[in-house]
């Protein structure tokens, strides 16, 4: 049981990292404060799920088929580790990095938003889906959390559950703001949506920034008591 927990406890810090996109959050909410929201942000956030889980599922099929030891001093799941922290610090730093050169203004990303929400919702979900997996710190972190995965070496029907618990935590952040507009009406629920977000064009980079380098310290540890272990 404390193994499990273990796990997803690690499944969660992944999906959590994954679910923090600037990016995603804006787009969810600029579909909010338009026009048919529930019906454009359910489908937004659906997708979202589906892709996570998807993502999770291809990896762990390779990972099976390969019969790769991800046992903690591998050289296989050591080397990610120390990829992964790598690419982690490099996006982290380059985030404080660049909000540092803006100053004050909001980040180039978000004059680009209002052009993806007004896309045919199709379109918007495919580009989402695409933008979900293509970068290589996401990446990282889903092979990460496939990693975690088979080295717990479950069976398929507790590996499909963590799966589906992985995916719902990386959708927390878009399924928060979702449920509120649903559950508590727009009339309370747009303001808040409205601050949350220019907060999130203002501060969104930072927070980027300071995750993927506490992660790269934490994947960047792993990978270094790997070795010791190796």
């Amino acid at each position: 049981m404390t193994d499990l927990a273990s796990l997803l406890g690690e499944l969660a810090a992944f999906g959590l990292a994954i679910g923090f996109s600037p990016l995603h959050i804006g787009l969810l909410l600029l579909l909010l404060l338009g026009p048919k929201p529930l019906q454009r942000g359910g489908w937004f956030v659906a997708a979202w799920l589906v892709t996570a889980a998807l993502a999770v599922a291809l990896l762990l099929t390779v990972g099976h088929g390969l019969v790769l030891s991800m046992e903690k001093g591998t050289s296989h799941r050591t080397g990610l580790d120390l990829l992964a922290a790598g690419a982690l610090l490099g996006l982290g730093l380059k985030e404080l990095l660049s909000k540092e050169e803006e100053g004050a203004g909001p980040p180039g990303w978000t004059r680009r938003l209002d052009q993806f929400s007004a896309m045919p919702l199709p379109l918007l979900l495919a580009i989402s889906a695409a933008l979900q997996v293509a970068s290589p710190d996401d990446l990282f972190l889903f092979a990460k959390a496939a990693t975690s995965l088979l080295a717990a070496r479950l069976g398929r029907g507790t590996e499909v559950l963590a799966t589906a618990v992985f995916s719902l935590v990386s959708a927390s952040l878009l399924l928060t703001p979702l449920l509120a507009l649903l559950l508590v009406g727009p009339e309370r629920i747009l303001p808040l949506l409205e601050r949350g977000k220019q907060g999130l064009f203002a501060k969104g980079d930072l927070l980027v920034g300071l995750v993927s380098v506490a992660l790269a310290l934490y994947l960047g540890w792993q990978g270094i008591e790997g070795l010791q272990l190796a």
